[in-house]
């Protein structure tokens, strides 16, 4: 599916979400619902190079000042492995996000932090796993 969305997420039937449909709205400004699909609309943000959302959505308290993507970079895909919430405000995903660089394949496996204020997910850090 030529639209189909960068984050690789499927509707009921398992046909793969078109991004007007899944990231779109939420890199047009709509607060994404839960930390899961702010995480899969951040993996989005890389793929279509878009700084401004993923600094947007990067805790205050832990964002760097500037973002480069690396030129060479392919990205390949996102499997995200578990979600939950720790309470209220808190949640954590799990995911491993593929990617390939001047023909070398690399896989990038982290639990992320992520915690809502005022209504919108806010990415704050990981751990690589």
């Amino acid at each position: 599916m030529a639209d189909a969305c960068p984050c690789g997420r499927l509707d009921a039937r398992g046909r793969p979400l078109p991004y007007a449909a899944c990231c779109q709205p939420c890199h047009d400004g709509q607060p994404a619902p839960d930390a899961e699909a702010l995480m899969r609309s951040r993996y989005s943000a890389f793929v279509r190079q878009n700084a401004a959302y993923l600094l947007a959505t990067w805790h205050p308290t832990t964002r760097p000042a500037t973002l480069d993507f690396e030129p060479a970079q392919r990205w390949l895909g996102l499997d995200v492995r578990a979600h939950r919430r720790t309470d209220g405000t808190h949640a954590e995903v799990e995911f491993v996000a593929r990617s390939r660089v001047a023909g070398r394949g690399q896989r990038l496996h982290e639990r992320s932090r992520f915690v809502c204020e005022a209504g919108h997910w806010f990415y704050v850090d990981g751990d690589m796993l």
